[in-house]
């Protein structure tokens, strides 16, 4: 670049500067680049840079994050432009995912499990950021699911969601220091209400009614435990998220904590009423250029019933990586995940990352107490390693591949399969 192009730029960038930090300035317009799909006027209407307003870089740079965390953008920047006398045009320019996604989920363990999850959601359907679709579950036991979310489907702020599930699985029951195994069918209906109070702040309230049916296969048996049970049951839905979390395409910085609490009723005194909380704390940072440390950490208890089907489950799926498919339960649980991300290759839209893990948990027996925490049967450590196959313009187009190794008292190993990170 020749010296009289670099001090226009230089000219540029510092009459940018005064703009978006200048309080002296309002803005004329705002102006939306590079969306194709996504609509402007959507886009608009979450933005909290209008014309008229004054010109407050703080604000921008909250669109813009807020922006980045939509399924439909891979990411996003603005510019400040002069417009006329204290005036400045913002524009937005946003880099589009491709939101009509297939998902798999894929789980083994070394006593040959084996179970898949395939689905297919669309991310951005009317260009609104409404995200609709459903997967067929297979394991043992056929599944499915149709799910609609539209978080700004009333106003910038008030939404909605409708989750419709018929869900079978073979479910292990734990009584008398043994087990058996169950037939498990789940049938629900949800609608919950979204609330965005703030860039920082949101909540989700809503019921559900479900039909839980157990029906006996084989295993250990006992009078007390029914083999046969169909319970009709409500169950009252609150969901708190505090979310200061940045993207960076394949990389995340900041804080996010999401509390969940349900109360379920039921018509049956084998499954009685009980309550449900947890909260999910994730901690990401960014190491160097190529780096991500990223941490889970969930703590949760129920009701403290003497029960064989308590709520929280250790489960490749959900909490550590190689344990295998739902292998006990508790009604109170502490888990870590812990991770390391480290970009190995990155060319143009393709990226491979490679991940060293370690998930630890523990549990409370159903009846027990705040010590079985520290029990060395109820406590499961699994380190690990992975691999992720991303795609950068495609939302949520992570394939990944997890090795855990369990090296506590009773462990197994095994891969999980999956697409999008573990957490």
């Amino acid at each position: 670049m020749n010296p009289i192009n670099k001090l226009k730029v230089l000219l540029v960038l510092c009459f940018m500067a005064s703009c978006s930090y200048s309080q002296n300035y309002s803005v004329a317009d705002l102006k939306i680049q590079g969306n194709k799909k996504l609509k402007t006027a959507f886009i608009k209407s979450i933005s909290s840079i209008k014309p008229g307003v004054a010109l407050d870089s703080t604000v921008i740079k909250q669109d813009i994050i807020r922006l980045k965390r939509l399924p439909s953008v891979s990411h996003a920047y603005y510019q400040v432009f002069h417009s006329k006398e204290n005036e400045c045009n913002v524009f937005y320019n946003i880099e589009e995912n491709f939101t009509l996604i297939p998902s798999l989920n894929i789980y083994t363990t070394d006593n040959d499990e084996f179970a898949y999850r395939v689905g297919l959601y669309e991310f951005n359907a009317l260009g609104r950021n409404i995200i609709f679709g459903g997967f067929y579950q297979k394991d043992i036991y056929s599944s499915y699911a149709l799910n609609f979310r539209a978080p700004y489907l009333f106003s910038n702020k008030l939404g909605l969601a409708v989750n419709l599930q018929d869900l079978t699985t073979q479910e292990p029951v734990f009584f008398d220091n043994t087990s058996s195994n169950y037939k498990y069918n789940n049938k629900s209906f949800e609608v919950l209400g979204l609330y965005e109070f703030n860039f920082k702040n949101r909540l989700e309230l809503g019921i559900n009614y479900f039909v839980e049916d157990y029906q006996y296969k084989f295993g250990a048996t006992n009078p007390d435990v029914p083999q046969a049970l169909n319970v009709h049951k409500w169950l009252l839905k609150g969901i708190y998220e505090y979310n200061k979390l940045d993207y960076f395409y394949q990389y995340v910085s900041g804080f996010k904590s999401q509390f969940n609490f349900q109360y379920v009723t039921s018509t049956n005194d084998m499954l009685p009423d009980f309550f449900i909380g947890w909260n999910d704390f994730f901690l990401f940072m960014r190491v160097g250029e190529k780096g991500n440390w990223a941490n889970r950490l969930r703590m949760g208890l129920s009701t403290n019933d003497e029960t064989p089907f308590a709520p929280f489950s250790v489960d490749n799926n959900l909490n550590v990586r190689g344990v295998g498919n739902t292998i006990d339960r508790g009604t109170g649980v502490i888990v870590l995940n812990t991770e390391y991300r480290q970009t190995l290759y990155e060319k143009n839209w393709f990226v491979l990352q490679g991940n060293a893990f370690v998930d630890a948990g523990t549990w409370r027996n159903p009846g027990g107490d705040f010590a079985d925490f520290s029990k060395k049967n109820n406590v499961k450590v699994y380190p690990g390693l992975g691999l992720r196959f991303i795609h950068k313009k495609i939302y949520n187009a992570i394939f990944r591949i997890d090795y855990g190794y369990g090296i506590t008292e009773n462990s197994s190993k095994g891969f999980v399969f999956g697409i999008g990170q573990y957490f």
